[in-house]
């Protein structure tokens, strides 16, 4: 099983940025999608979610109306587009695959650092 996520780096105040989450060795389709991050200190929080089928998802209410998570189950990819963000959106964000609700496979993470 392999996630692999790319797209972070250093973005100002109110730039934008699009993570990519590319994953083999599981069946994609059958699992909900999610992003989570953890800044320095905290506790990993979930980000976004999507599933299976059907697009159905939720965010947490710190990112509502800034980010869209969405995926592609021909080609087995999960993205989060970012805008507007905030020095608080720092974080190492990851690409979860979830089981039942919980993270069943995760990826090595990818840093974003909202800094001006």
């Amino acid at each position: 099983v392999q996630l692999v996520e790319s797209g972070g780096g250093l973005v100002q105040p109110g730039g934008s940025l699009r993570l990519s989450c590319a994953t083999s060795g599981f069946t994609f389709s059958r699992y909900h999608m999610s992003w989570y991050r953890q800044a320095p200190g905290k506790e990993r929080e979930l980000v976004a979610a999507i599933a299976s089928v059907g697009g159905d998802t939720n965010y947490a209410d710190s990112v509502k109306g800034r980010f869209t998570i969405s995926r592609d189950n021909a080609k087995n990819t999960v993205d989060l587009q970012m805008n507007s963000l905030k020095p608080e959106d720092t974080a190492v964000y990851y690409c979860i695959a979830l089981q039942r609700g919980y993270p069943r496979y995760w990826g090595q993470g990818t840093q974003v650092t909202v800094s001006s």
